[in-house]
């Protein structure tokens, strides 16, 4: 149960200037171990994040990635599908901006937008243009968690690894940031109708992730439920797995070999 999950821990850093530190020194190996991804050209790193609206899912991208080269990532942000994007099965858009190797894609929201949002309202899978017979109750998201692992299971098999991220945000502080957003002109345009709409729908939600996180982690691509009600611990703690994620890989610069060494010399001497 998600409840049982804390929104809020015990801070890991005693002040803004500790935290400063730690974050900016995770950053710096960040962006070294992203140029080491890249050179080594044998894996691509796939990170999701998903979370209620506020939870912070943009401002630990914006910061926990601020010193990646922006030629080795991309950030995809997926909301309601466009006519065309519905004519496919449910992971092709998300699929079509998968990273190659040597890559880091960043999915800001993500195909699991089609077992929490569809699950709250079911009646969008109309749009969907799918049969009555495939809309048959508990099979049909069986099928679609069972779709999603099989993906997530063939990534990881060819050289993707994906590190899924919940931003576990209380109500209570949803409600804070949407104040803040109202409050301050600056983050007015944050703010919207359909977020208050969609927060109507809190408990659905919850018991929709609660299924879905249990239906999709496995050990290829475990989900991390971070607490999110502090910003700056969520940012710490996404970036710590993720530091912990490169080293699993276990990469190395390209060997030059003798016969390059060889022409590496006489580019040299051509030089001096």
């Amino acid at each position: 149960m998600l409840k049982q999950w804390p929104t809020r821990v015990k801070p890991v850093c005693k002040s803004k200037k500790q935290y400063q530190k730690h974050l900016e020194a995770h950053i710096a190996e960040l962006s070294s171990l992203q140029r080491l991804l890249y050179a080594s050209n044998r894996n691509a790193l796939l990170l999701i994040f998903q979370g209620m609206d506020a939870a912070g899912k943009d401002g630990a991208i914006r910061h926990v990635l601020s010193g990646i080269d922006p030629q080795g990532c991309e950030v995809s942000s997926f909301k309601q599908p466009r006519a065309g994007e519905l004519e496919h099965d449910f992971l092709w858009r998300t699929t079509c901006r998968l990273p190659g190797r040597g890559r880091i894609g960043i999915f800001n929201r993500s195909y699991y937008e089609e077992v929490l949002v569809l699950k709250v309202h079911p009646d969008l899978l109309r749009n969907e243009g799918l049969s009555q017979k495939l809309l048959n109750g508990k099979k049909f998201w069986r099928g679609r968690y069972r779709s999603i692992v099989d993906l997530e299971n063939h990534l990881h098999r060819n050289g993707t690894r994906v590190v899924k991220f919940f931003l576990h945000l209380s109500k209570n502080e949803q409600r804070k940031r949407f104040l803040e957003r109202i409050d301050e002109p600056e983050k007015n345009w944050k703010f919207s109708l359909a977020d208050i709409h969609e927060r109507k729908y809190w408990q659905s939600y919850m018991k929709a992730y609660e299924t879905c996180l249990s239906e999709t982690t496995t050990p290829e691509a475990p989900w991390f439920v971070v607490p999110a009600d502090d910003k700056e611990d969520a940012r710490l703690i996404v970036s710590q797995i993720l530091l912990d994620t490169f080293h699993k890989l276990k990469m190395a610069y390209p060997q030059t070999t003798a016969k390059r060494r060889r022409e590496l010399k006489l580019i040299r001497d051509q030089l001096v």
